[in-house]
């Protein structure tokens, strides 16, 4: 095998052949990570500044509402690299958090060291990687599997492109509004939804948010890509629950 390059996992699952390579950058000589499901690029750890950015966002705006109790329970659509994962865990508030990955084979991949991040997350007591579909979880009874309608104090979603451009249809529903109200049932009173994407600002979709959820933004997240040699930009919505009381 080529020291440039290694793929490191791959396996056919029921969305397509997932794999997990590793190549040297001839730029930096740094290792870079990337997941791919089938031909299409699902993460790439040259690029984490808005991962990074949705946790740190949706927390910012935790820790500036009245959420009831000072330590924060949080949940995370999609494992992934485990870059928005990790960004949870520094936070000083956070108590607990559940990450869920409809890939079995991701968190595998974690709990093997076969990605960076996967030391410390598997490591962390207030870790909890769970497989599951969080799409349909959202429909059922949650998304804590030991604990049927518990409530959030931030959910933060990094699964599709955006809510235009899918990874799967049934993903559709949960970006409309009867979709939006449901997923606003699993926060606290004040809790934060926060929501990468690849593609620009969406009117439509920041409308639909604002059916449910106060205080609606969508943040462009700028970073640098080193590939093109130019700046490039991410979406992140953050909106935040009603308060009672």
């Amino acid at each position: 095998m080529n020291a440039r390059f290694e793929e490191l996992a791959w396996r056919e699952t029921p969305m397509g052949a997932v794999s997990l390579r590793r190549r040297r950058d001839p730029a930096s000589g740094d290792d870079v990570y990337e997941v791919k499901l089938d031909d299409d690029f699902l993460m790439s750890s040259l690029f984490t500044v808005a991962e990074i950015e949705v946790a740190r966002l949706a927390l910012t705006e935790v820790s500036s509402a009245e959420v009831s109790g000072a330590e924060l329970d949080v949940a995370v659509g999609g494992l992934g690299l485990g870059y928005t994962a990790l960004t949870v865990l520094e936070h000083p508030g956070v108590r607990s958090l559940v990450v869920v990955e409809a890939l079995g084979e991701v968190i595998e991949w974690h709990e093997r060291g076969l990605i960076p991040a996967g030391a410390a997350l598997t490591s962390d007591p207030r870790c909890r990687l769970v497989k599951g579909d969080f799409f349909a979880m959202v429909e059922a009874s949650g998304l804590d599997p030991a604990a049927p309608g518990r409530r959030f104090h931030a959910i933060i979603v990094d699964i599709d492109h955006s809510p235009r451009h899918l990874l799967h249809p049934s993903h559709a529903g949960f970006y409309g509004p009867a979709g939006v109200r449901r997923l606003g049932e699993h926060l606290h009173p004040g809790g934060v939804f926060a929501l990468w994407s690849n593609d620009p600002p969406y009117e439509e979709y920041k409308a639909v948010l604002a059916e449910v959820f106060v205080d609606v933004s969508a943040q462009i997240v700028r970073f640098h890509n080193p590939l093109q040699e130019r700046d490039a930009t991410n979406t992140v919505y953050v909106a935040r629950a009603a308060t009672v009381g």
